[in-house]
């Protein structure tokens, strides 16, 4: 039987679900940070400023932020004066993102294409990786976090921030009616794009949750691994080192 792996609630081919993938992000990438602040009532900015200071860029670092996309991680990196690529294995998000620092008068980031799982950099190149609502998606998970363990200097530290469950009674049901109905209808209603949404929201359930992704960072070489919880494990920062 071949390798099945998810996309949102249904199990397809590995292949199947990168092109699925990709078809869901070009899709959703010109109304992207709309929809963002729109489902999460603009607290997502907030996530982005608490993650980056968890990283603590510094000036003259060499930052890799991965399915960067639409820039907004990278945009606070650089203006702490790191060095940072910004990736992403979708061109649609990227050019986005390029287009956004044009009108922002941010240059000075550059842009790449790239599959998280087939990095095309050298060993031991970056200080620090981050990747930030974007590993769920990505088809082999330990491949992309032994790709990031590859490419970090030793010292080098990761950091991810993901969605998962929540934990909070109560909570718990009022957000995944949110996730289940909302989120899709809000999809519909901005973005014209139900069926993207409706995938976003159901990857979520199927993403491990904190301990068991955890377990993932270190066997792929990390250490001193961490989980910063936010609303009760609805989001949450992963980090870790390689020595």
């Amino acid at each position: 039987m071949s390798e099945q792996v998810s996309f949102g609630y249904e199990d397809v081919d590995p292949a199947e679900k990168t092109k699925r993938v990709g078809a869901v992000f070009s899709s959703v990438a010109k109304k992207y940070d709309i929809m963002n602040d729109a489902m999460s009532g603009g607290m997502h900015r907030l996530w982005k400023d608490r993650f980056v200071k968890r990283v603590k860029p510094q000036p003259g670092e060499h930052i890799l932020d991965m399915a960067g996309g639409t820039g907004d991680i990278a945009f606070r990196m650089a203006d702490c004066g790191a060095d940072v690529i910004v990736s992403d294995i979708n061109q649609d998000m990227l050019d986005v993102g390029v287009e956004r620092a044009m009108e922002r008068g941010i240059d000075g980031l550059v842009w790449s294409c790239q599959n998280a799982e087939e990095l095309t950099f050298s060993n031991r190149q970056f200080d620090a990786y981050t990747i930030v609502f974007g590993i769920r998606n990505v088809t082999h998970i330990d491949k992309a976090l032994a790709e990031a363990h590859r490419v970090l200097k030793y010292g080098g530290r990761f950091y991810c921030m993901e969605f998962s469950s929540t934990d909070w009674p109560g909570f718990k049901e009022v957000y995944d009616l949110y996730s289940h109905r909302l989120m899709p209808l809000m999809g519909k209603l901005i973005a014209d794009d139900e069926e993207s949404y409706r995938y976003l929201a159901e990857s979520i359930r199927r993403f491990p949750r904190p301990a068991e992704f955890e377990a993932m960072i270190k066997a792929a070489g990390f250490v001193r691994t961490r989980v910063e919880t936010i609303l009760g494990g609805a989001v949450n920062i992963h980090s870790g080192w390689k020595v």
